[in-house]
C-alpha cells in the first residue's frame, strides 16, 4: 500500500462514524428547523424565541454556567496539583475524585435530591442539632435560591471530575526541569504555578473549559431531578418541545440555538487561550 494513503486509511473509522451519527443526524435537526408545512422559514425560531419561557430558560442556563464552570476550574486546578505533589497514595486519591464520573447526571441529581428534600438527610441533621423544629421544604418556588444552590452544587460535585482529569494529564506533561529551575532562582510555590503551572497549561485548560462550558449548556438531568419545572433552562424547554408538546420544528429549533451558543462560547475561549502557533512544552 502506498504510505501516501495511510492516514487517510486510518481516520477512515472515525469518519465515517461522524458523518453517520453526528453529520446526518444534524441535517435532518436543521432540516426540521427551518421547514414548515414544506417551506423553508424561520417561524419555528420565532416561536421559541418569542415564547414566555425563554428569557427564563436561558437566564437560568447562564447563570447555572456562570456559578459552576469557575468554580469547578478552581477546585480541578487545586485537586490537579495537590494529586501531581502526591508522593504515596496518588492513584487511590485521584480514584476516589473521579468516581463521580462513573454517576450518570440523573442519578447524581437523585443523590442530592435525598440530601435536600423534606425527608432527606439536611432537615434530619439540622432537627437533630435544634435548628429547626420541623422538616422544611427546601426545593419549593418559595426557595428558589436554595433550588439553585442544590442544582450548582450537584453538577459541581458530579462534573468537577472530567475537568479534574484533563488537568492531571497536562500537568503531567510538563517536565519537572521547569520546576526546578523555578525553585532554584527562589520562586515560591505560587509564583512557579503562575508562571510555570498555567502557561504550559493553557492548551488542558482550553480543552477542559471548551468541554465543560458546552455540557453546562447541556444540563438537564440534574435539573429535572432537584428544580422541575421551577427552574427551567435550555435544555429542558427543548425536552418539553420534543415530548410533551411533540412540536419536532421547535425542538429542532431550541437545539440549534443550544449549538450556536456552544459554538459561540467555544470560540471565545479558543481565543483567550489560544495557543501560540508551533509551540511546545
Amino acid at each position: 500500500m502506498n504510505a501516501r494513503y495511510l492516514p487517510y486509511l486510518l481516520i477512515l473509522p472515525v469518519t465515517l462514524f461522524l458523518c453517520l451519527f453526528f453529520l446526518y443526524p444534524f441535517i435532518l435537526v436543521a432540516q426540521q428547523a427551518f421547514s414548515v408545512d414544506g417551506g423553508w422559514s424561520l417561524k419555528n425560531f420565532e416561536d421559541v424565541i418569542g415564547y414566555w419561557k425563554f428569557p427564563i430558560s436561558f437566564q437560568n442556563t447562564m447563570l447555572l454556567a456562570a456559578a459552576v464552570v469557575p468554580v469547578q476550574l478552581a477546585l480541578a486546578l487545586l485537586m490537579a496539583t495537590m494529586v501531581n505533589r502526591m508522593q504515596k497514595g496518588r492513584d487511590l486519591i485521584l480514584y476516589v475524585w473521579t468516581i463521580p464520573l462513573g454517576i450518570s447526571d440523573l442519578a447524581a441529581g437523585i443523590i442530592w435530591l435525598a440530601i435536600f428534600e423534606q425527608s432527606g438527610f439536611l432537615n434530619s441533621m439540622m432537627q437533630a442539632v435544634g435548628a429547626i423544629d420541623r422538616p422544611t421544604n427546601f426545593l419549593s418556588y418559595q426557595n428558589p435560591g436554595i433550588v439553585f444552590l442544590a442544582i450548582a452544587l450537584a453538577e459541581i460535585w458530579r462534573a468537577t471530575a472530567i475537568m479534574l482529569v484533563i488537568l492531571v494529564a497536562g500537568i503531567g506533561l510538563i517536565p519537572k526541569e521547569y520546576y526546578e529551575a523555578a525553585e532554584v532562582f527562589g520562586a515560591s510555590p505560587w509564583k512557579r504555578f503562575t508562571r510555570v503551572t498555567l502557561p504550559l497549561l493553557r492548551p488542558s485548560l482550553q480543552t477542559a473549559l471548551v468541554l465543560r462550558v458546552i455540557l453546562a449548556f447541556e444540563i438537564f438531568a440534574v435539573v429535572a431531578a432537584l428544580g422541575g419545572t421551577l427552574f427551567p433552562v435550555l435544555m429542558g424547554e427543548t425536552y418539553a418541545y420534543q415530548f410533551d408538546l411533540l412540536n419536532n420544528g421547535a425542538a429542532a429549533a431550541m437545539a440549534l440555538i443550544i449549538l450556536a451558543i456552544s459554538i459561540a462560547f467555544t470560540l471565545i475561549i479558543m481565543r483567550a487561550l489560544r495557543v501560540p502557533k508551533g509551540a511546545t512544552i
